[in-house]
């Protein structure tokens, strides 16, 4: 078994003393065909041309002498490190870190990266790593073939972002471009590269925590309907119980694109915004169209607001993850089922149109809930009821979808 593993980041600078004395003494050396062509390789130490990381550390853990492993940036930041660490390999690890690739992207372009978001995007994740980049204003993406920046343009169809695309960084050949998310298709770029993703509102300055600072945000969740404009402009369905129970089904999270068909005052579309997810609102009436975009301003979340009528407008729209239909009853409901969500969560004011509902999901693969939900508001001053609200909550789970 190989005595010892150092694991050394190279971010293109000269080696430093630690990594230098690693290399001299290592046996075998795994590494990129850039890694083993480096001067400081011994000629005499078997190499590995990495591809998988698993095959690699297989062969490591067989190996006896000492090994070396060569990645770019820091190789402890969505590098190989985790891999080798893994308990099947029973191997120990040293790190010689360099600069991460991340670090060194928002360095030319001269910003602060503290408050971004960081995602790898591969096709298999590609469009949750297009999620994060709908919902947040600052992103650095670590790109893959068949996930870079076209990729990344294509999939943000409707959104403005700027793309600031540094490829080969650490090497001659580096070179940084910024282009509109539009045109990103319109080149072909080299890998490795890093896409630093920006735009619409401006990122939340924490200093004490990196990403989103959760202190800019009101606290609690399912807020009072003067939070959106008053009781006047909220909808059926959208009070804030019912709202609560709403986002308790369909848990929006980092990642998700969330549908929130009939926005109303846009309340519920900015409360999942608030979770992290991106949001599309959509809407066939302009004005409330108009006052989901200021609510979204006002919170300082990314929702992508659409005016149109449902279920028609829908065909245009990127899958979603969970949905939620505020109006358009089952015409709306069976047509967002068509695409397959994970979760979907609609109301109904009587029983008999929530057994349609329930029907409907149900002839779609759904698991379907349903609660009789009532909520009386008191008026604290002579302990009277102000206000009575009755609704047939229905929510449905995709049973063949997984998390």
């Amino acid at each position: 078994m190989a005595d010892r593993v150092t694991v050394i980041g190279w971010d293109g600078s000269p080696l430093t003393t630690a990594a230098r004395s690693a290399l001299s003494a290592a046996t075998l050396v795994a590494g990129a065909a850039h890694h083993l062509a480096l001067p400081e390789v011994p000629p005499a130490a078997e190499r590995i041309r990495l591809g998988s990381i698993a095959l690699a550390a297989r062969r490591i853990a067989a190996h006896r002498g000492t090994a070396v492993v060569l990645a770019d940036g820091d190789p402890g930041f969505f590098g190989v490190v985790r891999t080798l660490r893994a308990p099947e390999f029973g191997l120990e690890v040293e790190v010689v870190p360099g600069v991460s690739s991340v670090a060194q992207a928002f360095a030319r372009a001269g910003m602060p990266w503290d408050d971004a978001q960081v995602v790898v995007a591969h096709p298999r994740t590609l469009r949750r790593a297009v999620n994060v980049c709908r919902a947040h204003s600052k992103v650095a993406v670590l790109t893959a073939p068949g996930a870079g920046p076209a990729e990344l343009g294509l999939l943000l169809e409707g959104v403005h972002r700027t793309f600031v695309i540094c490829e080969e960084l650490g090497t001659e050949r580096e070179q940084v471009s910024v282009v509109t998310s539009d045109k990103a298709a319109d080149h072909t770029w080299r890998d490795p590269n890093v896409v630093i993703v920006i735009g619409g509102a401006a990122a939340h300055d924490s200093g004490w925590i990196a990403g989103r600072d959760p202190g800019t945000d009101p606290r609690g969740w399912a807020q009072p309907a003067a939070a959106y404009g008053g009781e006047q402009e909220l909808g059926e369905g959208e009070s804030d119980r019912i709202r609560a129970a709403q986002l308790a089904r369909l848990g929006p999270r980092v990642g998700d694109l969330v549908w929130d068909i009939g926005c109303g005052s846009g309340a519920f579309a900015a409360e999942s915004a608030r979770f992290g997810a991106a949001v599309i609102a959509v809407d066939q009436d302009p004005d409330a169209c108009a006052r989901t975009t200021a609510v979204a301003r006002r919170y300082g979340v990314h929702v992508q607001v659409v005016h149109g009528t449902a279920p028609h407008i829908l065909e245009s729209l990127p899958e979603p993850d969970v949905v939620r239909v505020g109006g358009g009853g089952a015409e709306v409901v069976s047509a967002v089922a068509d695409r397959r969500p994970e979760r979907i969560v609609t109301h109904a004011p009587t029983r008999d149109a929530a057994e349609l509902l329930g029907r409907d999901l149900t002839e779609h693969g759904y698991a379907v809930e349903c609660a009789l939900l009532q909520s009386v508001e008191l008026d604290t001053r002579v302990w009277t009821e102000r206000k009575r609200t009755v609704v047939f909550l229905v929510s449905g789970l995709l049973l063949d979808r997984t998390a």
